[in-house]
């Protein structure tokens, strides 16, 4: 993973290669651990708001996508999770040409999907 914070890296640059830098160091929330365990997903707050970066390089096209969801005493059938929502996102910039997308939530910048 990269020494350079998320927050310094956007302070200075708000280009696709912010995103791009963020996206390549970053591991999924589900990755192993160096015990060889799998890490548990992180457990975000209702109304967390979460991020997502991604670049055309070749056309130097970019895309910020930012949402958050909050859904109240709603039965378990109709639930909408961040995760279902940053998927659907995910898959339909990429139906448009955009590489897949990574969700980060904060306050601490972990990846949602």
């Amino acid at each position: 993973m990269s020494k350079i914070s998320r927050r310094s890296l956007l302070g200075y640059s708000g280009t696709a290669a912010a995103g791009a830098v963020l996206a390549s160091s970053a591991a999924p929330a589900s990755a192993s651990t160096d015990s060889g365990e799998a890490a548990a997903p992180v457990d975000f707050p209702t109304g967390t708001e979460f991020t997502g970066n991604t670049s055309i390089g070749p056309i130097d096209a970019a895309m910020t996508l930012t949402f958050t969801l909050r859904v109240d005493q709603a039965p378990a059938a109709n639930d909408v999770t961040p995760l279902e929502v940053a998927e659907a996102l995910s898959a339909l910039a990429e139906a448009r040409g955009w590489p897949p997308i990574t969700f980060y939530g904060a306050p601490a910048p972990a990846p949602l999907n």
